[in-house]
């Protein structure tokens, strides 16, 4: 039953081509491939080469369109074979333990993660001489010596060591002399991996296509029309940290092995291993190196998330956390969101140069400047949403605002704090002539600025105002009489002095959790010194002084970095978010200081990244008698790379949020798989207020559950229900889809054990909360839809022996019995339901199966006809083939294209309409 599930998920997930159909991309015809002195390796002359990725075949999935070309301006080396199972326990057995299990010395190297041919590359770069192309903070290993992480991997094209080959590289010298029926496949393997070079040699380099899976370098990021020059992948793994194989393997049909696929049955992550999955090595620098983001744009550089959730949590006892930044290479504001669940830089793209970001009080906007600290000069104040569009941008109407800083008042008002000059502080008549103000920020938009006082003191205010503070170049406070505010009785003070002499002092920051303590960075000071009992040059310790300005702590950079743009976490206790500035003046990384322990964890990398804001929300909230954990509720989709059902989870987060966007409302709810999400267009619905909730891979086991924990419950105003109708899914079991679901959803986990009526809309709020990048999804979906484009019904495809899914199959059986329980509850609650079949690939009438997944046709139509005689209203598009879907209405053999949707939802719309 379990080989069934998984063939009808790889069915229903990805689209079926035939690789002798699919015409293969013009690649360059000018390498050259000549044997390198590097033992194993030959060279390849790439330099004015071209290669084509992808391909522009509607059938490919969505992450494989459309072609994209690859320019070389250097030339690199290439393994002759994949790494050999010798070879590579030769340098792992004392590198990490880890060795293989092979029947054969001349067997590639399998059963291997993305990982473990890092650290193999990185031990071979040792024992040939050369640096290192991977670097990381620190390797995680499972109990059988395999490593399943490095913690800030970071991929270094520039330098010239042993690597994965990038799938530019591997598409390059495979596309040469494409020829799957002369390599090991699923015809001639006997479903086992062969030696290597026993078959698919060309220009003296075997096995590209089958025997083993291939790990290439990249991310697996969007292709798009256009050209690159020595691309490299996606900056990151966006949400799902997937990874990139090639080549098919010795399981694979040939017909089935494409030079364009860049993926494997399920989601393939750097954690993933299989008996049929390996790698080779290249060596070479890439110069000039490219990666594409998800937004299409091309950079030279990159910003690199470092820490995981796991990490976050650990750090700040939440995934609500948010950090923001400017990219100074771009003069953007740049952004990671892990209450998402997805661990991936954003950029908002700008023509505003954008300093000091700081993200507000509830995580949703960021304010910021465009003038520098420390310099004088001109600025204006902006906030806008934080998301990848920057949406809502407001400017505040002053002639000179800088360097924001936003506060929650004691009446509940958000005011941010700013100043009238972020200028060198150290003349105090020029300190004085400038002054701090505040403005109130509600609904979007600006109140009237109030002054606060003379002085700019943009480090900081206290909440109860007695207390503010700046730097650049002095430590300035102002410090309120007891008894009074800063506002009606304060004097003007410097701090951090030697002897009476004030001493050099930059990058302040009042805390935000009402301790008044301050954080700054200093030059070397003699005073800074004497309380470190230790010499250090500028801005190599972080300094902490308490509500007085006498220091309380000082901490450490970490050896050959100094710190800069130091700021307190906000949310987060003890906690200072600060960047890290290398030996070069580059500002490369964005660490959190804990000082409890003096510990410092990298967070972002990147080439030029200054400003960090650091946002943490609190993890829990008051609820009548029971808390509400922020980090579950509403949160109903978590990465995880052991869920082989990402896509669906995905979407079923996303309907959820619909569903409790207008809870109340909705008057028809549509249940069912892709087939009736791809079918119905619920916005164009007229009998009732409808919504489909329908996802991919989805059966009746899905259905019993959201109805019975949410569409019953809380819907009150639903009056028909549409339940997909495809008998195939009636012999799916419980624990082959929704156990799944259940286990990678926090949200579902925790609403069984705490949703009720009393904090429903608390969670609804919640949920609305989340972001689900629609890069998750596996299907080719039209933009902002879930429909898909016009391709056509294609040739019928049959995955599996439809005669052994007999109707009296005891699953079966036990399904009907959940549909008729469903049907009971619905009439109780006055709810009419419909059945609903969609069109297949009329051809399957000339066939002995139902549709690609079963059963066969004799058991399809006495299901249908049983539930008929039932009384069931069975709406019928399919009709044995015999429909009027033309292909064009049509995206493959099981899902119609938006132009089909139009005609299945109409039709349906009037049959509900003759049921109210």
């Amino acid at each position: 039953m379990r080989l069934f599930i998984c063939i009808a998920f790889f069915v229903l997930i990805c689209a079926c081509s035939n690789s002798e159909s699919d015409s293969i991309p013009q690649q360059s015809p000018s390498v050259e491939i000549f044997e390198d002195s590097l033992s194993g390796m030959f060279l390849v002359k790439a330099t004015g080469a071209v290669a084509v990725l992808g391909t522009d075949s509607k059938e490919a999935r969505v992450n494989e369109q459309p072609a994209m070309q690859v320019n070389f301006d250097y030339d690199f080396s290439i393994g002759k074979h994949e790494v050999t199972c010798v070879e590579f326990d030769a340098l792992m057995k004392s590198a990490t333990g880890l060795v293989l299990n092979c029947d054969n010395d001349s067997l590639p190297a399998t059963n291997v993660t993305y990982y473990d041919a890092v650290l193999f590359a990185n031990e071979r770069s040792k024992a040939e001489g050369f640096d290192t192309a991977y670097t990381y903070s620190n390797a995680g290993f499972d109990s059988d010596k395999h490593c399943i992480n490095l913690e800030g991997l970071i991929f270094h094209p520039e330098v010239k060591a042993f690597r994965i080959p990038t799938e530019a590289e591997w598409v390059l010298v495979a596309g040469r002399n494409w020829n799957v029926d002369s390599s090991w496949t699923a015809q001639n393997s006997e479903y086992k991996l062969h030696a290597v070079c026993t078959k698919g040699l060309l220009d003296g380099i075997c096995d590209m296509a089958g025997n083993a899976m291939e790990w290439v370098n990249d991310w697996l990021g969007s292709f798009r029309d256009t050209t690159l020059t020595n691309y490299v992948g996606a900056p990151d793994g966006g949400a799902l940290g997937q990874r990139i194989v090639k080549g098919g393997s010795f399981r694979n049909m040939a017909e089935t092995i494409n030079l364009y696929s860049r993926g494997d049955t399920y989601m393939v992550t750097s954690s993933t291993r299989a008996d049929y999955v390996g790698f080779r090595m290249a060596v070479g620098t890439i110069p000039d190196a490219v990666w594409m983001g998800a937004d299409g744009s091309a950079n030279s550089s990159r910003v690199i998330p470092i820490a995981d959730l796991s990490m976050i949590h650990s750090l700040v006892g939440t995934y609500k956390a948010k950090i923001a930044f400017r990219n100074d290479l771009s003069g953007n504001i740049a952004y990671v969101d892990y209450s998402s669940g997805v661990v991936s830089v954003i950029e908002i793209k700008d023509t505003i140069d954008g300093y000091h970001p700081e993200i507000s009080p509830d995580g949703k906007r960021i304010a910021f400047c465009t003038g520098l600290e420390g310099v004088s000069g001109n600025s204006s104040l902006y906030v806008r949403d934080l998301n990848a569009e920057g949406s809502n941008i407001v400017k505040l109407d002053v002639e000179n605002a800088a360097i924001p800083r936003w506060r929650v008042l004691e009446n509940g008002d958000t005011v941010i704090v700013y100043v009238t000059s972020a200028g060198n502080n150290k003349d105090e008549s020029a300190f004085l002539s400038a002054s701090t103000w505040q403005v109130k920020f509600s609904n979007g938009k600006f109140g009237k600025p109030e002054k606060l006082f003379d002085g700019a003191y943009h480090g900081g205010v206290s909440d109860d105002n007695t207390l503010a503070v700046t730097g650049a170049r002095l430590l300035r406070a102002r410090v309120a009489a007891e008894g009074s505010t800063l506002m009606n009785n304060a004097r003007d003070t410097v701090w951090y002095k030697d002897e009476g002499d004030a001493e050099q002092a930059c990058n302040v920051s009042l805390a935000k959790d009402g301790s008044k303590r301050t954080v700054f960075l200093d030059f070397g000071g003699k005073t800074g010194q004497k309380f470190a009992g230790k010499n250090y040059s500028t801005h190599e310790r972080l300094l902490i002084a308490d509500s007085t300005g006498i220091l309380l702590l000082s901490v450490a950079a970490p050896s050959g970095f100094s710190f800069d743009h130091s700021e307190w976490v906000g949310g987060a206790e003890n906690k200072i978010v600060a960047t890290l500035v290398s030996p070069s003046g580059s500002h490369q990384k964005i660490v959190v200081v804990d000082l409890s322990d003096s510990s410092v964890s990298e967070l972002v990398s990147g080439d030029e990244i200054w400003h960090p804001s650091f946002w943490v929300n609190a993890p829990f909230v008051d609820s009548d008698d029971d808390m509400l954990n922020l980090d579950s509720a509403g949160l109903y989709f978590e990465n995880h790379p052991e869920n082989i059902v990402q896509s669906s989870s995905v979407e079923l987060a996303m309907k959820l949020q619909m569903f409790w966007s207008e809870y109340s409302e909705w008057e028809c709810i549509l249940l069912g798989s892709s087939m009736l999400l791809d079918a119905v267009i619920d916005t164009a619905m007229t009998s009732y207020k409808a919504l489909n909730m329908a996802v991919t891979l989805a059966d009746i086991h899905l259905f019993n559950y959201l109805l019975k924990n949410y569409i019953f419950p809380y819907a009150d105003n639903v009056k028909a229900v549409v339940l997909e109708l495809s008998p195939g899914l009636f012999y799916r079991s419980e624990v082959a889809y929704l156990d799944f679901i259940r286990k990678y959803s926090p949200g579902l986990a925790y609403d069984e054990h705490h949703l009720n009526s009393e904090n429903k809309d608390i969670i609804a709020a919640l949920s609305l909360e989340y972001s689900y990048p629609r890069d998750l999804f596996t299907q080719n979906y039209i933009e902002n839809t879930f429909l898909m484009p016009s391709v056509s019904w294609g040739d019928t495809y049959v995955a599996l022996d439809v005669s052994a899914l007999p109707v009296d199959n005891p699953v079966t059986q036990a399904n009907f019995e959940i549909l008729d329980e469903l049907r009971d509850e619905m009439d109780k609650r006055n709810i009419k339901l419909v059945l609903a079949i969609t069109p297949r690939n009329p051809a399957y009438a000339e066939t002995d199966a139902y549709g690609v997944f079963g059963p066969s046709r004799d058991a399809a139509r006495e299901i249908i006809d049983m539930l008929v005689e039932k009384g069931y209203v069975v709406f019928d598009e399919n009709k044995d083939g015999k429909h009027d879907y033309t292909p064009e209405m049509a995206y493959n053999n099981t899902h119609l294209s938006y132009l089909g949707a139009d005609q299945f939802t109409a039709r349906l719309d009037s049959l509900l309409r003759t049921l109210k």
